[in-house]
């Protein structure tokens, strides 16, 4: 229960169409990653929910429990920064990063990105990466999790919130990490069609992306 709650909420991943979802945690993890590229900024502390929730749209596929809707998200980050270049410089440019890092790396659909300057620091601080994701594999067991473990970018089979694969009554409920080398959403839709690829039922898919290593 402490590991799932770890998780954050789960995060629509591109459109509602593509029945994917990536923990909050694991997005975090990249976009702090992409923050701490940017000179003159801190530490940055994340927060990601959706930009207008009375407007999010209905899953295509069943959702996993505690996902949110589908709909354009919006990222509030917390920083420090040095006076090192004009604040409005050093925003834009890490607003620039996060809304890059969201899209080319994770496929998250970020419209807006609100930023908050909690301290100025005095000199520049050391270049820390944030801390490495891990993700606790499991083994592949029957047809549709050892096509998902066979696709370019999926890492491992995961079961944070309940066993990886749940395959019954004509819809497929996968879990699992990616490679921050391989685009999460792009990894999402890979797996969807790699388990219904020799499927007669034509099940609908749902992939929850916990990591991203």
């Amino acid at each position: 229960m402490r590991e799932r709650l770890g998780l954050g909420r789960l995060l629509p991943l591109g459109e509602a169409a593509d029945g994917a979802w990536l923990a909050e945690r694991a997005a975090g993890a990249v976009l702090r990653r992409a923050a701490a590229s940017v000179a003159a900024v801190g530490p940055v502390t994340l927060r990601i929910a959706l930009a207008d929730p009375d407007r999010a749209g209905e899953p295509a596929v069943p959702a996993p429990p505690g996902a949110l809707p589908p709909g354009p998200l919006r990222i509030e980050a917390a920083l420090a920064a040095t006076a090192d270049a004009p604040l409005p410089v050093t925003a834009a440019a890490l607003r620039a990063a996060l809304f890059t890092a969201a899209r080319e790396a994770l496929g998250l659909v970020v419209t807006e990105v609100d930023l908050r300057v909690t301290a100025l620091l005095d000199q520049a601080p050391a270049a820390v990466p944030p801390p490495e994701e891990q993700a606790a594999g499991l083994p592949p067991a029957g047809a549709v999790a050892t096509a998902a473990a066979q696709v370019p970018g999926v890492v491992a089979l995961t079961g944070v919130l309940g066993a990886p694969v749940h395959d019954e009554g004509g819809h497929i409920r996968i879990e699992l990490a990616t490679a921050r080398e391989h685009r999460a959403l792009d990894v999402a839709r890979a797996v969807r069609t790699a388990v219904t690829a020799d499927r007669q039922d034509r099940p609908t898919v749902t992939v929850v992306i916990t990591a991203v290593v």
